[in-house]
């Protein structure tokens, strides 16, 4: 029996509301029916978790949020077009860069995604009264939604400023807080499918929304797995009415906190100023001729003049101010116990008098026999006599990393001059400081050299260029995913944001590469830059122009490439879009084999011989390196003359041993 070819948009992915039920049914088949659900059913099964329709849930609630949850659940209908010409070593490359929606977007990259993303940063417009320009329903242009927003006026006008007329409407619309919930809510939950188990979330977001955010994320990803709200401090006003301000934050979550703590995670820091101060001890040790006291008292001396963040990094202290017989520099550490017991509470004889030396009321930190090793290793410094309590001799240069800390200062005017003399044009404001992210990217992953990385609000592509930055500085493989609207700017040449972030992405690597030595591993600076579009495939819609059955043979979109058409085919099917790929051409159109496990061909006027050409050229392909996985093959399903020609390909690839076959 011949195989039938199975449509591609026949298939569902994790999370769309389809494949919900389906889950649904498998788990509970009473409670679905004929495909519906019935709710009293399901609670009856439940027994007592499930609340009633009485019932006053706890939680954070507004007008639209039934649908906004609803537009998560629906499946893509679009697809995203390959534009090398805009990217950045298209063939080797692993990051990509996507224009467009990014609630459609991450429809589209959830089935290939869902459980493959590390960490999640997102910096979404703050909801401050001109930042606001997502529409879920719309399909109308980008200047139409500003009208419907009350931003243009009837000539098309664009209301900002002081100056408008409206200005105060508009800030007051633009500020309802359930209109940008409901931009959120559906795009945090499409999110927290595509996290793996050990993932995690970073939102920034100021004053305006955090509230609201922080509620709506312990929603999507469970108030158990909050982990952390950072506070940025910036640069204050000082003409504020009331605090200086200049504070964003960053809410973190865990997809499932449970999985850290399991896999024993741990975001640390390097604790600032070690390095300071082990090269300042260097230079005194080779200056006094490797004399402890004289290179003691120049570092004493240094540390009168050392910069104040230098000993808030190692602690708030400056007691790293001594230098020993090999030229360590260390400083003296309590020996006293942070928990008395009774084990720790032992007589500690003075090395020259004998005499027990005076014990803290505590105890010792250290047993009598980790005392005795310590003792051995030169680790304790004892006093003139008994009377002067041990301390413990602690080297700068064994100090590990820290927890990193939750609140930290950082001025953001910075990172807005260092994007204006990398682009030679402030076109973009305000960006997000590239090395602040690579920090907490770094800390999140536990500095997972292989991490995934998605930024869905990305601006000018702060994060891309954190995570090559990253890359570049310990060789890691990490690799990001950006998605931006595409949201005008007209300046200094740029048309929208995302040829901003492109721009940027082509400067940084540039600067990385032109950084590292000849020897260094070769960094990814590279991206594959994709636009969001309609489906390659006609949607039948029972226009005149459709009804002509001869023209409508054909349901593909003119003018797309089957270039275009295998970027869909790999959405649909779940197929990472950076997989490897290799093209031959058979028959007049391009074989693509995607790292042996999926052959695609799109070609037309497909006649038996011509049928028959494509499967041995196909079969002996996969031939030349078998694999255990199975192979799926996908074809145009309007490319064959008749059906004859179909059913002979069909036959010849089943007798060859290919069980999986779609069509698109």
């Amino acid at each position: 029996m011949t195989l039938d070819f199975e449509p591609v948009d026949d298939l569902t992915g994790p999370g769309e509301a389809k494949s919900n039920l389906d889950l649904l049914a498998r788990l509970f088949p009473d409670a679905v029916v004929d495909g519906t659900v019935d709710i009293e059913a399901l609670r009856d099964l439940l027994g007592d978790n499930a609340s009633p329709n009485t019932a006053e849930a706890f939680g954070l609630r507004w007008p639209g949020m039934a649908e906004a949850r609803r537009l998560s659940t629906l499946p893509a209908t679009g697809t995203l077009l390959p534009k090398p010409e805009e990217s950045v070593d298209w063939d080797n490359t692993r990051n990509i860069v996507i224009e467009g929606d990014n609630l459609e977007v991450l429809r589209l990259l959830r089935r290939g995604y869902t459980n493959k993303v590390d960490v999640i940063y997102i910096d979404p417009p703050y909801n401050t009264g001109n930042d606001f320009v997502y529409d879920d329903k719309r399909t109308t242009s980008q200047a139409e939604h500003e009208v419907a927003a009350g931003q243009r006026d009837e000539e098309g006008v664009l209301q900002i400023g002081k100056g408008s007329d409206r200005a105060q409407d508009r800030k007051v619309g633009a500020s309802r807080h359930s209109a940008w919930l409901s931009m959120m809510y559906p795009r945090l939950l499409v999110a927290h499918h595509l996290l793996k188990e050990t993932g995690v979330i970073i939102a920034a977001i100021d004053d305006t929304e955090h509230a609201r955010l922080k509620l709506l994320m312990d929603r999507v990803f469970g108030a158990e797995n909050f982990a952390a709200n950072v506070v940025w401090q910036g640069s204050g006003r000082n003409d504020a009415r009331f605090t200086s301000a200049g504070i964003d934050y960053m809410l973190i979550y865990a997809k499932s906190k449970t999985a850290l703590i399991q896999n024993d995670a741990r975001w640390t820091e390097e604790k600032a100023g070690g390095a300071e101060v082990t090269a300042a001890a260097r230079k005194f040790w080779d200056e006094s001729d490797r004399d402890p006291a004289a290179a003691t008292e120049a570092l004493q001396n240094w540390w009168k003049t050392a910069p104040q963040d230098i000993a808030k990094g190692l602690g708030g202290s400056r007691g790293y101010k001594e230098i020993d017989e090999n030229g360590r520099v260390f400083a003296r550490g309590d020996l006293s116990s942070p928990n008395p017991r009774e084990n720790l509470m032992y007589d500690l004889p003075h090395p020259a008098s004998g005499l027990p030396v005076r014990r803290h009321s505590s105890g010792w930190r250290y047993s009598r026999e980790t005392m005795a090793q310590k003792i051995a290793e030169g680790r304790i410094l004892f006093g003139e006599d008994e009377t002067v309590s041990p301390r413990y001799k602690r080297f700068l240069d064994e100090l590990e990393d820290q927890p990193i800390r939750p609140v930290f200062e950082r001025d953001r005017a910075a990172a807005g001059l260092y994007l204006r003399r990398l682009l030679g044009s402030d076109a973009f404001e305000y960006p997000k400081d590239h090395t602040v992210l690579a920090k907490w990217i770094n800390a999140v992953t536990e500095s997972n050299s292989d991490a995934v990385v998605l930024d869905f609000f990305a601006g000018s592509g702060s994060t891309g260029h954190a995570v090559m930055d990253l890359n570049g500085a310990d060789g890691g493989n990490r690799r990001y995913i950006l998605v931006q609207l595409d949201e005008p700017v007209k300046k200094d040449g740029y048309d929208t944001i995302a040829d901003i972030a492109r721009e940027r992405l082509r400067r940084a690597g540039e600067q990385i590469v032109s950084n590292q030595s000849p020897d260094a591993v070769r960094t990814d600076t590279g991206f594959r830059s994709y636009h969001l579009a309609s489906s390659n495939v006609k949607a039948w819609d029972g226009t005149p122009g459709q009804l002509n059955l001869l023209e409508s043979v054909d349901n593909l979109v003119a003018d797309r490439t089957t270039d275009d058409l295998l970027v869909e085919m790999m959405l649909r099917l779940g197929v990472d879009l950076t997989t490897p790929l290799e093209t031959r051409e058979v028959a007049g159109s391009t074989l693509y084999n995607l790292a042996g496990t999926l052959f695609a061909y799109f070609g037309t006027d497909i006649t038996v011989e011509r049928a028959s050409e494509v499967a041995k050229a196909l079969v002996a392909w996969r031939d030349e390196d078998p694999g255990d996985a199975d192979t799926t093959v996908v074809v145009r399903d309007t490319g064959f003359v008749d059906s004859s020609a179909k059913l002979n390909f069909a036959a010849a690839v089943e007798q060859a041993g290919f069980t999986t076959l779609r069509s698109i």
